[in-house]
This record gives C-alpha cells, sequence and structure tokens, in this order.
C-alpha cells in the first residue's frame, strides 16, 4: 500500500481514465480535505507518466493498465471515471458490486436501459452513485433552481437553451468522440448532455413528447441538433446544440413563467456571465447575491460522508439519456417521439 492511502479518516479515491478532464477532478479532490487520490488507472502508460509529471504529488500513487486490477487490489473506498462514454457502464456497475461509491463524467451512460439498471444497483449496494454535472455546484444555475422552487417564477411555461462550441474540430474533441462504438454519439451527448440536464434539474420538469433535426456534418455523429420539447405540464421547450460554431463557447439559458423570467448569458466555460431576473411587472435586475460556488470533488465527498444530499444522482443521468435517446429517434425517424415510449420501439 503506498503512503497517501494511509490518511486516516479520508476517502481514498481511484481515478479510471487520467485523460485532460481528469486534472479537473484530480486538482478538485487534492484541495479537499476529506479525500485522498489513492490509485490512478489508464491503458495508456504515456498518460500515466504525463498525469504524474504534471502533479508531481501523485509520483507515488499506485498505477494500473486495467481498471478491473485497481478493483481487485481494493484500497479505494470510491472511483472517478474519465473514461469514454460506451466504457462507463461496466466499469460503474462493476465499481458499485465492489462495493464502491462512484462519481462519473457525463454522459453517465448512453443507453435508458443501462441508465435504468445502474440506479438498480446503486440503490441494492447502498452507495453514492453521482454524475459530474458540474453546474449542480454553480451559483447562477443554482439560483435558478431556487427561483424555480420558491415559486418566484409561478408556472415555468418555457424553456430555451443554447450552446455554441467549436466541438467538431477542437481540442475538446478528442478522437474517440467521433467513434460511436466509444462515445455513443456527439455533441449531444456531450456538451448537449449538460444543457438537458441542467434544464430538467432546474426547472424540476419531465420531458414527454420531443422533436428534433440533427445533422451530422459529414461525420458519424451527431454535431449540430435543433430539438423541440413538449413537457407533462404543457410547457415548451427547446435545445440547440452547436457543435460546429466559430465563437468557441458560448450558452445561453432562459426560463420564463407566468410570474417571472431568468435569463443567463456566458461566455467560455466560466461560472461567471450576465444573469438577470424579470419580474411580473417588467423590472429587470441582476441578483443580490448568488449561492456559494462548489466543485465536482468536494461535492461528491459531502455527499460520501453524508453532510448533503446527492447534487447529481443517477436518475440525472437517467433523464437526460432518456431525452436524448428520443432526440436520435426522432431525427432519424422524421416524427415526434414519445419519451417514455422511445425505448420500446413506440412513437
Amino acid at each position: 500500500m503506498n503512503k497517501q492511502t494511509k490518511s486516516a479518516g479520508k476517502i481514498r479515491v481511484g481515478i479510471i481514465g487520467v485523460g485532460a478532464i481528469a486534472l479537473r477532478h484530480i486538482h478538485d479532490f487534492m484541495g479537499s480535505p476529506d479525500a485522498v487520490i489513492a490509485g490512478l488507472v489508464d491503458p495508456d502508460p504515456r498518460r500515466l507518466q504525463a498525469v504524474r509529471e504534471q502533479v508531481p504529488e501523485l509520483a507515488h500513487v499506485q498505477t494500473y493498465s486495467d481498471y478491473k486490477h485497481l478493483l481487485a487490489a481494493g484500497g479505494v473506498d470510491a472511483v472517478e471515471i474519465n473514461t469514454p462514454n460506451m466504457l462507463h457502464y461496466e466499469q460503474i456497475m462493476d465499481s458499485l458490486s465492489a462495493g464502491l461509491h462512484v462519481l462519473a463524467e457525463k454522459p453517465m451512460v448512453c443507453t435508458t436501459a443501462h441508465a435504468r439498471a445502474i440506479i438498480a444497483k446503486a440503490a441494492q449496494v447502498n452507495k453514492v452513485m453521482m454524475v459530474a454535472y458540474q453546474r449542480h455546484l454553480r451559483p447562477p444555475y443554482r439560483y435558478i433552481k431556487k427561483m424555480v422552487e420558491d415559486g418566484n417564477l409561478g408556472e415555468i411555461t418555457f424553456i430555451a437553451a443554447l450552446v455554441c462550441q467549436d466541438w467538431k474540430n477542437g481540442l475538446v474533441c478528442a478522437p474517440w468522440r467521433l467513434n460511436p462504438a466509444l462515445s455513443g454519439g456527439g455533441a449531444l451527448n456531450c456538451a448537449g448532455s449538460h444543457l438537458v440536464d441542467v434544464m430538467l434539474w432546474s426547472s424540476g420538469l419531465a420531458a414527454e413528447t420531443v422533436s428534433a433535426f440533427i445533422d451530422n456534418r459529414s461525420t458519424p455523429v451527431d454535431i449540430n441538433s435543433a430539438i423541440s420539447i413538449k413537457f407533462t405540464n404543457n410547457a415548451k421547450g427547446t435545445v440547440s446544440v452547436v457543435g460546429e460554431s466559430t465563437c468557441g463557447w458560448y450558452e445561453d439559458f432562459t426560463i420564463c413563467g407566468t410570474k417571472g423570467t431568468i435569463l443567463f448569458r456566458k461566455e467560455a466555460m466560466t461560472s461567471s456571465g450576465r444573469l438577470l431576473y424579470c419580474n411580473e411587472k417588467g423590472e429587470m435586475r441582476e441578483p443580490a447575491e448568488l449561492p456559494p460556488e462548489g466543485n465536482v470533488g468536494q461535492g461528491f465527498c459531502d455527499v460520501v460522508l453524508g453532510r448533503e444530499k446527492n447534487w447529481a444522482p443517477a436518475e440525472c443521468g437517467l433523464r437526460v439519456i432518456e431525452l436524448t435517446e428520443a432526440a436520435w429517434k426522432s431525427a432519424q425517424t422524421g416524427k415526434a417521439v414519445h419519451v417514455s415510449a422511445s425505448m420500446r420501439g413506440e412513437s
């Protein structure tokens, strides 16, 4: 056992997949007083070497070429998963079966059936299953959710969400993301996953029917998606994912209710942006105060230690893939798809 795994009272975390996104999680856990990184997994020894060079504190942490070797070795209480999307299901299920808490990058999984199986397994073993939807811990979206829950917007009638990103050609698009066998889908399954999630999570609404138009832009996966949604309360919504954009990153979220409207506009991958609330009288203002900023690693630790409710439980991953699969099917068939029926072959 390496020296770091002996830290008393800390959650010992194994990192499965040490590519670019892993560094954010590694730094989050290293900055937490409640966690210690106790194992690193990647099939590419060059990536393992690179992460140790970038984070010298990890020089003595045990490394593995296969996550199953980490699980067999023991010495961890939880894992954080950063692998290609189509690998998530088996890795999550095996980790839960090994009695570990799990934090997984989005999308949690790529089919509704897999999402339901993970929910059942997490309940069976009584372990935390959390998805790395960081917007749940970011002040603007936490503010929006609270405004909805407190009734300040009245009945929600319309939601519009847009993300523009140079996803197809940019550095964010690792080659595996264009391979459906590994990615399970394109920009809608990546940046769009965050957008769909925050729409459903902040509003508390459930999607009923979806109509979608999708352009793969000469690739094997979805790049640009225009999605219209009818929610179960009869509210309407749109999700627009532009994966071939010249503007870098831009995110736009609008939620309208009978008593008020909130508009959030932000550039780049930051927590900041322009957040405005407009009341029934048409008076527009910026919030006087926002909830505090959090990070996914500490948030996960707080859930494992029983301090907080699960910020992004597996049910969030289920709702996202339900809507996403319905959108893919609608684009393929040219018909509106009922979300709950999409996986039964109905429309």
